[in-house]
């Protein structure tokens, strides 16, 4: 039953190799750069350059923007509300030369989830009980800190959504998706202060929107902050890799459509807006990112039985391919056409939650392995889809189809990141093309990633890591003048909302 070669050929569809992602690295600078300049729903900017996004601006050259900054984190399951304190701290190396360290700490945070009866209200029943929680963490703010109500409290938020942002402290919802029912062009700001003004006391401050960003644009800020760039570094981009895909870069103004520029961006006193760069959330995930994986031939049946099932057929092909809400669903997909067209079993004889949609979870596949801390991989399968027929049992050769395919579609995603990064920077011309003279003093890319599926599904980090490596090995015949690096940073919703306060604070709008 089911010899090693006859597995391999069934797997074949998912196959990858170092010049197949090279290509489609390439592809998708090309892609990229023409969603920048066409797409509407893809490639949306914040209004903050990438100037005023640095360590020294964002905590003060001189230490006067060290304190602490409320914070909202707004997602898709939880509401995270917090201070954070940003300190600066002078030290001096052995060889005597100075410099800032900087620390970041998280105080009074609170987490509540977002019931589903919330997600079905209207905006002001959700943003009431939003603003209520943050009067609940501003109360307790004024206890331990002596806030004044005299003085306006700036608040940076981190929304999990869509949105289209006119400055860096207003945006306008799009619909939010996710399970919310509430409807597009929403005022954010104007509903998170109404929500607060209902629940706060006479003795508490007001807030005051001071900035507003997606919640993978609050990922690369929180990482710039925190990341001790050495001189040869540079902090990149950030990536998340969770339940949901997304990535966030910095971009010239000028490959945006005009119709996509911000009619006011936060820059430095006497910076040229027109040379700058901002921070954009890419939404790469949705379906302005198909062309090239198909181009390259990546997606296969499967994967579009699993798009077939989902509630906006083609709606974001990259993430059903490499995020944690999917690849077990694709490995359930993938071995019960195993089991029943190769393997010839009954469908009605396997167990019952394989038979359900999701029944197979990420979470399951992602410890899916031999000696992992959750059990043999027979005693995994067992406590989890107990036989239920008499004509079936979980054999050796079950336990390796499953897993085979795990590692299968864990590569291919590792792959498409990888491919996507490289891509991505290419695009806003962080790697040079292959055989030009690059004189920038940068030979290190550092990208910010966080999200529990890149962490913990199989070897994903490692195998994204490898790729990099191969992909620019690759392209500039193993002599690449840059290396693209993976670095954790993790709670960037709530941190990055934090940092963006004094850097705003800090900058003009013009």
């Amino acid at each position: 039953m089911g010899s090693t070669l006859e597995i391999d050929k069934f797997l074949e569809p998912l196959a990858i190799d170092v010049q197949k992602l090279s290509g489609l690295a390439r592809e998708m600078a090309l892609t990229f750069g023409k969603l920048s300049a066409e797409s509407s729903d893809m490639f949306l900017p914040t209004p903050i350059s990438e100037s005023i996004l640095s360590p020294e601006v964002s905590a003060g050259q001189d230490g006067s923007d060290s304190g602490r900054y409320l914070a909202i984190d707004i997602g898709g399951t939880n509401l995270r509300v917090g201070f954070i304190e940003l300190q600066q701290d002078l030290v001096v190396d052995d060889a005597g030369v100075p410099s800032t360290a900087r620390k970041l700490n998280r105080l009074l945070e609170h987490s509540w989830p977002i019931g589903e009866s919330l997600k079905n209200e209207n905006s002001e029943s959700l943003f009431s009980w939003i603003g209520d929680r943050i009067a609940h963490v501003v109360r307790k703010g004024c206890d331990a800190f002596s806030l004044s109500p005299d003085q306006d409290l700036p608040l940076g938020v981190t929304f999990s959504f869509p949105m289209h942002q006119t400055s860096l402290s207003e945006a306008k919802l799009m619909a939010m998706g996710k399970g919310f029912a509430i409807t597009s062009n929403l005022d954010l700001g104007g509903h998170l202060t109404t929500g607060y003004e209902k629940h706060k006391t006479a003795d508490m401050p007001n807030i005051k929107i001071a900035a507003i960003a997606n919640d993978s644009v609050s990922t690369l800020v929180s990482f710039i902050y925190q990341f001790p760039a050495k001189a040869h570094q540079k902090a990149a981009m950030g990536v998340i890799v969770g339940t949901g895909c997304n990535a966030t870069i910095p971009l010239k103004l000028s490959t945006l459509h005009e119709s996509k520029r911000p009619a006011s961006i936060n820059v430095l006193p006497g910076q040229d807006v027109a040379t700058a760069k901002i921070a954009v959330n890419t939404e790469w995930s949705i379906n302005g990112s198909a062309p090239p994986l198909r181009k390259f031939r990546l997606i296969n049946k499967w994967d579009e039985e699993l798009d077939r099932a989902g509630e906006i057929p083609g709606f974001q092909p990259l993430e059903y391919m490499t995020a944690g809400r999917y690849l077990g669903e694709l490995g359930r997909i993938m071995f019960l056409d195993y089991c029943i067209n190769v393997l010839k079993l009954s469908v009605s004889t396997l167990p019952s939650k394989l038979r359900q949609r999701f029944g197979l979870t990420t979470t399951f596949l992602s410890h899916y392995y031999h000696n992992s801390p959750k059990g043999s991989m027979a005693d995994q399968l067992s406590n989890e889809f107990p036989a239920e027929h008499p004509e079936f049992e979980w054999t050796k050769t079950l336990e390796a189809v499953l897993h085979k395919i795990a590692v299968a579609i864990q590569k291919r995603a590792a792959g498409i990141i990888a491919a996507s990064t490289i891509g991505l920077l290419m695009c806003a011309e962080e790697i040079p093309e292959p055989g030009a003279i690059w004189k920038k003093d940068i030979t290190e890319l550092v990208v910010g990633y966080t999200g529990g599926c890149i962490q913990h599904f199989q070897d994903y980090l490692a195998d994204t890591q490898a790729y990099l490596d191969k992909i620019l090995a690759l392209e500039f015949d193993g002599k690449s003048p840059i290396r693209v690096v993976l670095h954790p940073c993790h709670d960037g919703g709530i941190t990055g909302a934090g940092v963006l306060v004094p850097a705003a604070l800090a900058s003009m709008r013009t």
